[in-house]
């Protein structure tokens, strides 16, 4: 390697370093923020989740493995419920859409949003009331807008002229008529990730405020016999850890309820405020606590509507990524440790990007340990990697492991409940880990491993 290059090399691995700060004297300390809330090391220093030895979940189900805390779910959804006592809470199925996990939300009074056919056809053989249902997504086809109607479903969220027309002939067909929300696009950024900004001018979802086409949907919406505008709806980002993008959202939504009341002497009684509550990663993020945004959510909307004479809505929040991301880890097994010379330390795990795209996509950060024992060795920055052919198949850009990491060891990575094994795929034809639920002692499998077969069942040869 030429001088200048190499002095450039260290000074990248330097400056990360400093980025990424030192280690707690306790490499095994798990950060409450962090980890699953049942999640703790036993006194030989193996990690248990919902009580059970991640070495004996390695033994039985294999690594790479979701891991989730059910105990850690089912307390999240309640917090939410409680939290916003009065209000719709719909969890998001996007972030994970397993037939089980749906049957959780749907035994904890919760409602579901569901975005294509796939996730409807999972809350159906969940058994979903589909009275608790929302479809949403910017382009439904006419099979899955026909399913809808056909299972029933409580609400529709349009999402373009086309779509208003397109459900109003199909209901009119069907002889019912389907309340539907109006998604209004209303110009706020909240501070997180281009790609997954949602409100702003310049992206596919919704309709515009600011251009007038959010007022222009709904009056076509109520020229329809067949449609019932049951209210608004807003999203405005994910990820996303104060409340100031909520209050000019929910500012601006409120406005448009006054608009159509003034104008087409219309007051429907919803407004739905989307979600994108943030988690916490690392240990710098500091998430929002539910009560401070139900708190925060309400407050606002109330002000609005009192000034403007406006009876108060019925809200609707729609947490993901919060009720599911937490309560779930990654278990790997380390399968070769790298020190390349003398620059960074390279930890590969039998997973990768297969089952966990995020940092690849989104440059995530995540918070990784040392699962299967303790150790008293040095800390080590290393870089968690996966086994695909791939440059970029990166786990944990940087984090902090003992020196003494090597082939055999458990990792585990927090926080990987959300968009996880919702975007896992099939890269280098590996198949995709199985989620494994752990509570009160005890493991079962709700998504089997997938073989290699099932990866090649689809091939016509």
């Amino acid at each position: 390697m030429r001088t200048h290059e190499a002095g450039a090399l260290h000074a990248d691995v330097t400056q990360a370093a400093s980025s990424v700060p030192r280690p707690p004297a306790d490499l095994s300390a798990l950060a409450p923020a962090v980890w699953p809330r049942n999640a703790a090391r036993g006194p030989d220093g193996a990690v248990r989740i919902g009580g059970v030895d991640v070495r004996e979940l390695a033994e039985k189900f294999g690594t790479p493995a979701y891991v989730c805390d059910e105990a850690d779910f089912r307390s999240r959804c309640r917090d939410f419920a409680t939290a916003f006592g009065g209000a719709d809470v719909h969890y998001a199925a996007k972030a994970f859409c397993a037939v089980q996990v749906l049957r959780w939300v749907a035994e904890e009074g919760l409602g579901l949003d569901v975005c294509t056919g796939g996730e409807l056809a999972a809350a159906v053989r969940a058994g979903f009331p589909p009275d608790r249902i929302a479809m949403h997504g910017n382009n439904k086809s006419v099979d899955e807008l026909e399913r809808a109607l056909d299972v029933g479903v409580g609400r529709v969220v349009v999402d373009s002229f086309a779509e208003i027309a397109r459900l109003a002939w199909l209901a009119e067909r069907r002889g019912v008529r389907q309340p539907v929300l109006v998604r209004a696009t209303v110009g706020v950024e909240a501070h997180t990730h281009e790609f997954i900004a949602t409100a702003h001018e310049d992206q596919k979802f919704g309709f515009s405020l600011a251009s007038g086409a959010a007022f222009e949907a709904v009056r076509r919406v109520l020229e329809h016999a067949s449609l019932e505008l049951a209210g608004v709806h807003s999203h405005i980002g994910s990820q996303i850890f104060d409340t100031a993008g909520f209050e000019i959202s929910a500012h601006r939504a409120v406005q448009l309820l006054v608009r159509m009341r003034d104008a087409l002497a219309v007051e429907p009684g919803f407004l739905d405020l989307g979600g994108g509550f943030g988690i916490a990663y690392v240990h710098a993020d500091d998430p929002l606590d539910p009560a401070h945004v139900a708190a925060g959510l309400r407050g606002i909307v109330e002000r609005e509507c009192a000034v403007a004479g406006l009876a108060v809505p019925r809200l609707a929040v729609e947490p993901g990524r919060a009720l599911a991301g937490p309560g779930t880890v990654t278990l790997y097994e380390v399968g070769t440790v790298k020190d390349v010379d003398g620059i960074r330390t390279y930890v590969s795990v039998d997973g990768g990007m297969s089952d966990n795209i995020r940092t690849a996509l989104y440059d995530a950060s995540y918070t990784c340990t040392l699962a299967s024992r303790s150790s008293d060795a040095e800390p080590m920055l290393a870089r968690v990697v996966g086994k695909h052919c791939e440059s970029g198949d990166i786990v944990v850009r940087d984090t902090w492991l003992p020196a003494d990491t090597s082939p055999g060891d458990l990792l585990a990575v927090a926080a990987t409940g959300a968009y996880c094994r919702s975007m896992a795929n099939n890269y280098n034809s590996v198949p995709r880990p199985p989620v494994v639920a752990v509570r009160d002692g005890a493991a079962r499998a709700i998504v089997r491993r997938e073989t290699v077969d099932d990866v090649l069942r689809l091939d016509v040869a």
